[in-house]
């Protein structure tokens, strides 16, 4: 019997999300692991945020300290969020070449 191919590599072809005021999405950088579907975020506002890891993604996108995220806040005074994208490599470089995140914010908070 045949094996499945699988998708290998990091390459989607599809458009990368950007952050959009309308909808209140913006860029975090993630700076640990909470544990429990949870992680603490920087964001480009300069605030640190609690953000949910939502089921649709759990086991499916593995989300690590450094990883460039976009997250949509949840408007509570208690600074949570959800997780709505994980960016790959290769779409982080194309945000800095948009002028979106700077090379600086990674490197200070990606430590």
């Amino acid at each position: 019997m045949a094996r499945k191919k699988r998708g290998g590599g990091q390459e989607r072809k599809k458009e990368i999300p950007l952050p959009d005021e309308k909808e209140g999405t913006m860029l975090c950088v993630v700076v640990r692991n909470l544990g429990g579907g949870f992680l603490e975020v920087m964001c480009l506002d300069g605030e640190t945020y609690k953000a949910w890891i939502p089921g649709r993604m759990r086991r499916r996108v593995w989300i690590r300290p450094g990883d460039v995220i976009l997250f949509l806040p949840w408007g509570t005074s208690d600074m949570k969020g959800e997780v709505v994208y994980r960016y790959l490599r290769n779409e982080v470089n194309k945000l800095i070449e948009m002028g979106l995140i700077s090379e600086e914010f990674l490197e200070e908070v990606g430590e």
